[in-house]
């Protein structure tokens, strides 16, 4: 009879996901069972009773949400982990996931060894937790039979448990606490906190700056090596009573249970910061690394752990924005501009949807002689509460939550569109053209070429009518594959203008 390592249910609607997923843990000797949709999964659940469910939140009958709340509920399974795999990434939605019984979070696109890694960790937890049980149930008969050997089944007991409850509050890796531990910490303080006028705590969230290029070139092993290193350093530059914690992955949070001023706060993240780019020697490799940080100084306006931690996670998502190797001190105004960042993405999907944005044509005249030499394509969105909007409104949102991709191909669509109507016509004539604006993110797409190519040919519109403007920064972002595509793009005709030059990289060796 085959032995397996576990018994793990896969539930995700993506039929790709279910794929990859399944084919990475039957590799790894688990038995997999997948289901796409949350019914199916709390039948099967209960039924089969898993050792562990990989969970994903966005289905279209029960949201995973939903599932993980009945599962919690129902006494058959209300045992069993639930590791949340998403591609929702905000911190409200990892927040949600533990408020309803979630073990665990790993964002979309995952890493198979993070995977691997997560699953095998609650594995191995609930595993001891069984094995507590049953040796609980031993010891208690072992009590009315041999009561002789009381005392020494009793320190045995006691033993075990002191173990797991240590396992069970610490990272294996680093000897760190967890985040069960630190929330535990930080509820205290924070009830402590309560009535004091002063700034008495701070927790800043730690995450280091392109770490993922040591696991990718050098392996884990020496990246597990250079993350006990760095949790070391940022240790040593804590002040006494405080608690470091790993979160996961290259993430640590900093507890400081008692500080006079922000001030001093900012000099801590500022040594942390000095300390952890100093080289780092590991068997034959020496590292230079950095780190952001956000910075949250408690005061009296938080009563629960999960948002100080929220806010602290968006402090360092604006650290990293601002050139990565930072730290931002979190205020009110920041919690704000995030939550209208993440209303305005999901209303900018909609508009999508909605048909709600629009192509303005701005005229290109030659001054010389007064000819119409084509339109440039201005877009649009034609809110419906905040009336017409230009890029400059939501572009800076579309390119950050990569919805700006959905927006480009609408744009080259419509411009073809509009070009092939002109077309039948008779309108158009050599040199008239329509000239679109693309983002920079989207420029360098492998995708891009194939994209254009297809629009004209469904249009049937000549690539000699079509400009497109992009702008020096694109260009100078990627310069080696922007060659590329300027290349191709001209071989089909089409007219390349370069917007804002001069005002970046103004080098004309640049231009050339």
């Amino acid at each position: 009879m085959k032995q397996y390592t576990g018994d793990v249910l896969i539930v995700d609607d993506a039929p790709d996901n279910l794929r990859v997923l399944s084919s990475l843990l039957t590799e790894k000797q688990y038995k997999v069972r997948s289901v796409v949709s949350g019914r199916l999964a709390l039948t099967v659940a209960q039924e089969a009773q898993p050792d562990l469910i990989l969970l994903d939140i966005k289905m279209p009958d029960l949201d995973g949400y939903q599932v993980c709340e009945y599962l919690k509920l129902n006494e058959a399974t209300d045992d069993i982990p639930v590791i949340f795999l998403s591609a929702l990434d905000a911190p409200i939605d990892k927040v949600r996931a533990f408020e309803v019984g979630g073990v665990d979070f790993i964002t979309k696109p995952f890493h198979p060894e993070e995977v691997l890694v997560r699953i095998d960790t609650q594995l191995r937890l609930r595993k001891a937790t069984q094995a507590l049980q049953t040796i609980n149930a031993e010891l208690e008969e072992r009590v009315r039979q041999r009561t002789i050997q009381l005392e020494q089944e009793i320190s045995e007991r006691r033993r075990v448990q002191e173990e797991l409850l240590h396992r069970a509050l610490h990272d294996d890796l680093t000897g760190l606490a967890n985040r069960a531990l630190l929330m535990k910490r930080l509820q205290v303080v924070l009830n402590r906190a309560q009535g004091q006028q002063t700034v008495s705590y701070a927790v800043l969230f730690l995450d280091c700056d392109r770490f993922k290029l040591v696991n990718d070139s050098l392996g884990h092993s020496v990246g597990d090596k250079l993350l006990v290193a760095i949790a070391g350093r940022i240790e040593a530059c804590l002040p006494a009573g405080s608690t470091l914690a790993r979160l996961g992955g290259d993430e640590f949070i900093a507890l400081i249970e008692r500080v006079t001023d922000n001030d001093s706060v900012l000099q801590i993240a500022d040594y942390i910061q000095r300390e952890v780019q100093l080289p780092f020697q590991l068997e034959q490799y020496e590292f230079s690394t950095s780190i952001s940080i956000g910075i949250v100084a408690g005061h009296l306006r938080y009563q629960q752990a999960e948002h100080v931690l929220r806010d602290a996670d968006t402090a360092m998502y604006q650290a990293k924005a601002a050139g990565k190797g930072r730290y931002h001190l979190f205020s009110a105004g920041l919690h704000h501009e995030v939550h209208d960042h993440f209303n305005l993405e999901i209303e900018l999907k909609r508009a999508l949807a909605a048909n709600e944005l629009r192509l303005r044509f701005q005229p290109i005249v030659d001054l010389s002689s007064g000819q119409l030499r084509g339109f440039e394509a201005l877009l649009r969105w034609q809110h419906p509460e905040r009336g017409l909007l230009a890029p400059r409104a939501f572009l800076s949102v579309a390119e950050a939550s990569g919805v700006i991709e959905l927006i480009d191909a609408w744009v080259l669509k419509t411009a073809c569109r509009t070009l092939a109507t002109w077309q039948l016509e008779a309108l158009l004539s050599p040199p008239f053209t329509v000239s679109v604006n693309l983002s920079a993110m989207h420029f360098a797409e492998p995708s891009l070429i194939a994209q254009v190519d297809g629009l004209l040919d469904a249009h049937r519109v000549n690539g000699r009518f079509l400009g497109i403007e992009i702008t020096e920064h694109s260009l100078m972002q990627q310069p080696t594959a922007a060659v590329q595509v300027l290349t191709q793009l001209q071989q089909r005709g089409i007219q390349i203008s370069i917007d804002d030059f001069g005002t970046g990289y103004s080098s004309l060796s640049y231009l050339q």
